[in-house]
């Protein structure tokens, strides 16, 4: 069996760079509500963000020998995105492999587990997605996958899909689809433009969306 695929497809700089400065959530609605990543793998510390290409990592329970492997191999712009088989409760990355990763470029880490060493990581300026903080140690002795298709957060990643995420939380964009939702997310943004600037001008939300169809076909009462 194959452990390790080294080469993966992967989205142009110039679409990764235009989704930078996107939301989160306006990318999963243009998206049509798909690749939503379960809301419990947060950002490591308020602002950070990530956006790049998805470098998956299965590791084994307790050990991140995988994922100093992807570090080894992985490109400039991925995302490491792993997962540790439902066992949360170690730190599975620290602060010196956040060096390491900021030193190759990546872009950050979604982790399905949790890290230790986060006051250095947000420090130096590394973004993680995780699921918290752990100072439990893992051992570097089992074997697992490197990009393969993987269950991260409720959805399928599959590596060269981007990834995205911020404040608001985690989606993951296929990669056949990225040229496609980007531009369905720069058209949502001109019409929610559009829509604050009625809304400034004393337009309600009610009546821009047309609710008041909905409201009469659900029978709603007022007094």
């Amino acid at each position: 069996m194959i452990h390790v695929i080294t080469n993966i497809r992967r989205t142009s700089e110039e679409i990764i760079k235009q989704y930078k400065n996107i939301p989160v959530a306006t990318v999963y609605e243009a998206s049509g509500r798909k690749g939503f990543i379960d809301s419990k793998i947060k950002p490591l510390n308020k602002g950070m963000k990530i956006c790049g290409i998805a470098f998956t990592v299965q590791s084994a329970p307790g050990d991140n020998l995988m994922l100093h492997k992807a570090l080894e191999i992985s490109q400039k712009d991925d995302v490491v995105v792993a997962t540790v088989g439902n066992e949360y409760e170690y730190g599975y990355w620290g602060d010196l492999m956040a060096t390491q990763a900021l030193v190759k470029g990546l872009t950050g880490l979604a982790i399905d587990g949790c890290v230790r060493d986060s006051e250095e990581i947000i420090k130096k300026g590394f973004n993680v997605f995780c699921r918290g903080t752990s100072i439990r140690g893992t051992t570097k002795g089992v074997l697992g996958l490197i990009n393969y298709p993987i269950h991260f957060g409720g959805t399928t990643v599959n590596p060269g899909d981007l990834i995205l995420g911020d404040d608001d939380g985690m989606v993951v964009v296929q990669y056949e689809e990225s040229e496609e939702v980007l531009k369905k997310s720069l058209d949502r943004i001109k019409k929610e433009e559009a829509k604050s600037l009625a809304l400034k001008n004393g337009i309600t939300s009610v009546q821009y969306n047309r609710l008041n169809e909905i409201f009469a076909s659900l029978n709603l009462k007022e007094d």
